[in-house]
């Protein structure tokens, strides 16, 4: 295979979770562009139908809440019939919450855990019978910073994303010798609704993340698209159990 087909995600159906905004609709957009057919998933169908109204062909979707853990099969066996069989998960829909640790009850932290971990293992479950079958298949999460270092005010979420890098090393282990890889994205600090949502009103963190930051900037969301893209493609086929972090150097800045 020659470039650019190596990058090529042609014939792949990639499900996105979160699909509909912020960095899941930038690895909506990179994979489509790459070639595949991508089914957005989420709750709000207005901002899902948003972006596939932008994409125009070869972009479904799918409304699906992750925390409802009993309709993972049901949402893939709806895409293997009306679509075809997925060939690419991204565990990507999230949410986040700025708290002090001492102050996080337990029903703010389990609903974080349900939202990252059970909700994306669920889906996991629910596709990776079909990959191994066909021996073939990547899964892709989306990890974070906190999956690498403590940051604080965010102790549940940290918990989530943490629970990742295990995950991803735990499944690998299990599916690669199928063919079915299995690995993370640990975007940096990225432009989005989120992150400014989160540094609002608090010019010191945001002052904090720049000086630690090598490249001294936010990064784009299309950054994690195209990362996304490559991890799928058949340029990564030997690339299983990795956490790759797209942070413009943060994780090893001083």
């Amino acid at each position: 295979m020659t470039f650019p087909e190596i990058f090529s995600l042609r014939d792949q159906v990639a499900l996105i979770t979160g699909g509909g905004t912020g960095i899941g609709h930038a690895i909506a957009r990179a994979m489509h562009a790459a070639g595949a057919h991508v089914v957005l998933a989420g709750r709000r169908e207005r901002e899902l139908a948003a972006t596939a109204a932008e994409l125009g062909e070869r972009a479904s979707i799918a409304v699906h809440d992750v925390t409802r853990l009993d309709t993972a099969p049901a949402l893939i066996e709806r895409v293997t019939r009306e679509i075809g069989p997925v060939t690419c998960l991204v565990n990507n829909a999230g949410i986040n919450m700025k708290k002090p640790a001492a102050e996080t009850t337990d029903a703010e932290f389990e609903n974080m855990l349900r939202t990252h971990v059970l909700g994306s293992h669920a889906l996991t479950r629910a596709v990776a019978p079909g990959m191994i079958e066909r021996k073939a298949g990547s899964i892709i999460f989306t990890a974070s910073m906190a999956s690498l270092f403590g940051l604080p005010g965010v102790i549940a979420y940290t918990a989530a994303k943490s629970a990742y890098v295990g995950m991803v090393k735990c499944y690998s282990t299990e599916f690669s010798p199928h063919g079915v890889r299995v690995n993370a994205i640990a975007p940096g600090w990225i432009d989005t609704v989120m992150s400014r949502k989160a540094l609002e009103g608090d010019p010191q963190r945001y002052q904090k993340i720049i000086s630690r930051t090598p490249m001294a900037k936010f990064g784009d969301t299309a950054d994690i698209g195209w990362a996304a893209v490559y991890l799928a493609s058949p340029a990564a086929a030997f690339v299983t159990g990795v956490i790759l972090p797209v942070d413009g150097g943060a994780s090893i800045g001083f």
